[in-house]
């Protein structure tokens, strides 16, 4: 199932997000855990890193960190053999030398942007054809 070209509706959320790095098999803190429209862990043998609400982070954590960004939620769920959503979604934004990141969960995919470029994001997406509904 081929996705490229394909018209998309993603779901803005109104909470910031950031990540933060922990050390390698570091406990994530209970306060990176708080009720937020996505919250994901990764780790690797060199890094544990957090994507959580900004508003979250103590002031006085002492943890590298990068954000504020804005979520998307690609409506979902998504089929797993879905191809091409992803490029669908970012290439405007790529050409624009706009940053992205994504992640993805078993039932669809988030798309993060810097606050700072979130209404020139909504703008790329619009003009490729994708529809932004605001998170109720």
């Amino acid at each position: 199932m081929v996705a490229f070209g394909a018209q998309f509706t993603l779901i803005a959320h109104p909470e910031e997000l950031s990540y933060v790095r922990l050390g390698p098999h570091e406990v994530v803190p209970d306060w990176a855990l708080t009720d937020a429209p996505l919250v994901s862990v990764s780790a690797t043998a060199s890094e544990t890193s957090v994507l959580c609400l900004s508003s979250a982070i103590p002031r006085d954590a002492v943890v590298r960190q990068q954000g504020p960004f804005n979520v998307f939620e690609v409506d979902g769920p998504l089929d797993f053999a879905l191809t091409g959503l992803l490029s669908a979604i970012v290439t405007p934004l790529g050409e624009a030398e706009l940053t992205v990141f994504t992640v993805s969960t078993f039932d669809t995919d988030w798309i993060m942007v810097p606050t700072f470029e979130s209404d020139r994001a909504r703008a790329l997406w619009k003009r490729a054809g994708h529809i932004i509904k605001e998170k109720e």
